[in-house]
């Protein structure tokens, strides 16, 4: 027996029972589910973080963004929302595209 403990996405049980072998799970309550969502966050941004390849790296990207969307939906926030809040803070900070490192203020 190997001992995991830890928030897996939904088909994973499935897939282990595919390959012939059983699982143990339980379905977590609210508080639970998003203190395991954020643990999730942190293991896939360092799984991005030590990424190797560029195709690596956007596979990474495209499980924080799941486990983001999870988190959301958790807090009751809709996407589309989660969308104007971002575009909102682009138009009155900006976003990331010309590459400004700030070295000092003065």
């Amino acid at each position: 027996m190997k001992t995991h403990n830890k928030l897996v996405r939904d088909k994973i049980p499935q897939i282990i029972e595919s390959n012939n072998e059983h699982c143990k799970t339980r379905i977590l309550d609210t508080a639970e589910y998003l203190k395991e969502l954020n643990i999730k966050l942190q293991e896939e941004l360092n799984e991005y973080l030590n990424s190797t390849t560029d195709t690596e790296a956007v596979e990474e990207l495209a499980d924080l963004e799941e486990v983001i969307r999870a988190v959301l939906d958790a807090k009751g926030v809709s996407y589309d929302k989660f969308e104007q809040i971002r575009l909102k803070k682009v138009e009155k900070r900006g976003a990331f595209k010309d590459r400004i490192y700030l070295e000092s203020t003065f």
